[in-house]
């Protein structure tokens, strides 16, 4: 499998580490959209929110377990958006499941 985030939690690809724990790597978002942007995964390989199952959907948990973490980490009192992009249509980029999180600036909906 050729999938670029999982070359990222091998470490085969240079990323700026946020968080780390047994089931989900953080990292700097390379094109950040707000002054706090990290991308966060679960490290086994899910393709897109359409390809979670009963056997995987635990990552899931794992995954906010860790934003919030993080949002303590980072002290994102004031607020965050988390953001999921599912299929091409979706504007997901990146085949392996991936959640922006945003902080730091006024996300006011709908974004503009």
């Amino acid at each position: 499998m050729d999938c670029l985030f999982c070359s990222i939690v091998k470490g085969e690809i240079p990323s700026t580490k946020i968080y780390e724990d047994e089931w989900v790597y953080a990292f700097a978002d390379i094109d950040p959209q707000a002054p706090f942007h990290a991308i966060v995964i679960p490290k086994e390989h899910i393709a897109s929110a359409a390809d979670i199952t009963a056997e995987n959907s635990y990552l899931l948990a794992k995954v906010y377990e860790a934003i919030a973490k993080i949002a303590e980490n980072e002290k994102l009192s004031g607020g965050f958006r988390v953001v999921n992009n599912c299929g091409h249509d979706g504007g997901q980029t990146v085949g392996h499941i991936h959640f922006h999180l945003l902080a730091r600036r006024n996300l006011a909906w709908p974004p503009g």
